[in-house]
């Protein structure tokens, strides 16, 4: 994983993991939930076939959680890989409140478009 570097593309909602040549290798797709209150909301996580296996996406769902603890918000996964990543790592990932979660998928519902 050292020739990995991630990178926080907030606009476009994305966070990536770049390869040493500038690829990018894998990505969390999210958005910013704002009410109730402001949450981290990964709705997908995908890695590049030719870089499955190397940790990337576990590298992600960290640097999710180490960037959201560092602004003082939560993360409300609902990407199928961040909560098992989450539930694997605990101590790492704090449980997010049951209406955080409920607001996101609302939020989800009333944007069909946008994953």
């Amino acid at each position: 994983m050292s020739d990995i570097t991630i990178r926080d593309d907030r606009t476009g909602g994305r966070l990536e993991a770049l390869a040493a040549d500038g690829e990018v290798a894998g990505r969390i797709e999210y958005f910013v939930l704002e009410a109730p209150a402001r949450a981290l909301v990964p709705v997908h996580t995908i890695v590049e076939p030719a870089h499955e296996g190397k940790g990337i996406a576990g590298s992600l769902a960290r640097e999710l959680y180490v960037i959201a603890a560092r602004e003082g918000i939560s993360v409300a996964p609902l990407c199928p890989y961040v909560v098992k990543w989450a539930e694997r790592h605990p101590d790492e990932a704090p449980a997010a409140a049951p209406e955080l979660l409920r607001a996101a998928k609302d939020w989800l519902i009333a944007h069909p478009g946008r994953f």
